[in-house]
């Protein structure tokens, strides 16, 4: 589990075909001098597995269906990555609750500056129009932002002068994809609302003289 508060931005090194996946080195300072092989480590929002470190260095295998559901597989050498190390038990939760477990791709759409602060809006597909609400909590490249418009499939989110300097947002360009994670307490939200409305589909008449009613 991750907060969206990102404590680094890396830098790819490579990314190499392994099987049916890839072999991702990434350059990091910070992260290196109290991480562990085994640790979870969130890359744009993926939570990925240290398999190997070095100098300032990390290594991590990602799987195919990460990548089919990610944007893993289009970064090159060179390419800046958000990295946060997985939230640990009493930690105090800065932003909102990220899995690191992506479920869309979106698209930057546009990149304003207001002053000192800065607007990105990014597209996103249809099917997660129902998890996303205006002052909500979405991750962007495993970034927790808050929602301050929504225009049918597209959300415009502010972005303050730390978040912007500290993350790979300051290298987004328009038209760049992004890792998408929508808030879990949205789906929850959705499964215990589902889960009520086929409850109550089966109380019929005949099933309460069953019981005794």
């Amino acid at each position: 589990m991750f907060t969206g508060l990102i404590e680094e931005v890396g830098k790819i090194i490579s990314s190499k075909p392994f099987g049916s996946g890839l072999a991702i080195e990434i350059y990091s300072e910070k992260l290196t001098k109290d991480a562990k092989v085994g640790d979870s480590i969130a890359v744009n929002g993926v939570c990925l597995t240290i398999t190997k470190i070095t100098t300032n260095h990390i290594y991590f295998d990602a799987v195919f269906e990460t990548i089919k559901k990610s944007t893993l597989g289009e970064l090159k050498a060179s390419a800046m990555v958000n990295l946060e190390p997985a939230l640990k038990l009493g930690q105090k939760l800065g932003g909102h609750l990220v899995q690191g477990h992506v479920n869309h791709i979106g698209k930057i759409t546009g990149i304003t500056n207001k002053g000192e602060n800065y607007l990105v809006s990014i597209s996103f597909p249809f099917v997660l129009q129902k998890y996303i609400v205006k002052e909500g909590s979405i991750a962007i490249d495993g970034i927790s932002l808050t929602v301050a418009q929504i225009n049918l499939n597209e959300i415009v989110c502010s972005i303050i002068p730390h978040t912007w300097k500290n993350t790979n947002l300051c290298y987004k360009k328009i038209g760049e994809k992004v890792n998408i994670e929508v808030d879990i307490l949205a789906k929850y939200a959705e499964n215990v609302n589902v889960g009520s409305t086929v409850i109550k589909e089966d109380i019929t008449e005949e099933w309460l003289k069953k019981i005794g009613y």
